[in-house]
């Protein structure tokens, strides 16, 4: 399992929210170019990035600090989320190096889009699924729906999606604990890679996690900027 550090950008900082809320943010870098440097010299594979001025409005925010990232980790992997809501958006991501593009607006509101998107880049598209007692939420959260995670997911079963990055709302940036048994129902009921978002906050979070080996990863932003634990400590506990 994947140990995936996160960036989330607000106003060109480098943030994080508790429970997605746009007004309760913690600033912990206000340089995400050395942050970004910082995750991948301590061994970081896979760095996920989120514009979440883009989630709210709706098209991408911090464009120019991402592509900035990108042009000076061309041999880095990153994924990319956030106001990513049509084709045009998330081809351009990928033009300027971004491996993979998160999508999960769209994905509720023009599943079409998505499709032809998947199959004009195979693997390239990773669906954000984030939800809030057990069902769907789009447009940077705000947005309600009646679909839950499964159904969301059954939906795209069998398009060539590099990954479902499943999120509950209620534990992101709270601290306390990550929902282990939905994210891996969720792994069990489909065969694309699953990655856990939201609450890790210790080494046995990552552990309970890890534990079934079904896992593709597991983001952490606020443990790691708050020194729950060292990322070597995360890798050494997921035996990477």
């Amino acid at each position: 399992m994947l140990v995936i550090p996160a960036i989330d950008l607000k106003e060109g900082k480098c943030v994080r929210l508790r429970e997605g809320k746009m007004d309760e943010e913690t600033i912990f870098s206000d340089d995400p170019l050395s942050t970004a440097a910082s995750w991948f010299s301590q061994g970081a594979e896979l760095l996920h990035i989120v514009d979440l001025d883009g989630a709210v409005s709706g098209k991408p925010m911090n464009q120019e600090i991402i592509f900035d990232i990108a042009s000076q980790f061309p041999e880095k992997r990153i994924q990319i989320g956030g106001g990513i809501r049509n084709f045009q958006s998330a081809s351009q991501y990928l033009e300027q190096g971004i491996e993979r593009v998160i999508m999960g607006t769209a994905a509720v509101e023009d599943p079409e889009m998505l499709r032809e998107f998947c199959n004009s880049y195979p693997n390239r598209l990773v669906l954000g699924i984030d939800a809030l007692h057990g069902q769907v939420k789009t447009q940077g959260w705000l947005k309600g729906s009646s679909i839950t995670p499964l159904e969301l997911v059954k939906d795209f079963d069998g398009e060539p999606i590099a990954a479902v990055i499943f999120t509950d709302i209620s534990k992101d940036g709270m601290m306390s604990g990550p929902n282990v048994n939905a994210t891996l129902e969720l792994a069990k009921q489909t065969d694309i890679p699953v990655i856990a978002s939201g609450g890790v906050s210790s080494l046995e979070h990552l552990k309970q996690l890890s534990n079934e080996n079904i896992l593709f990863g597991a983001i952490c932003g606020r443990a790691l900027y708050e020194s729950a634990f060292t990322y070597s400590e995360a890798l050494e506990v997921v035996g990477r």
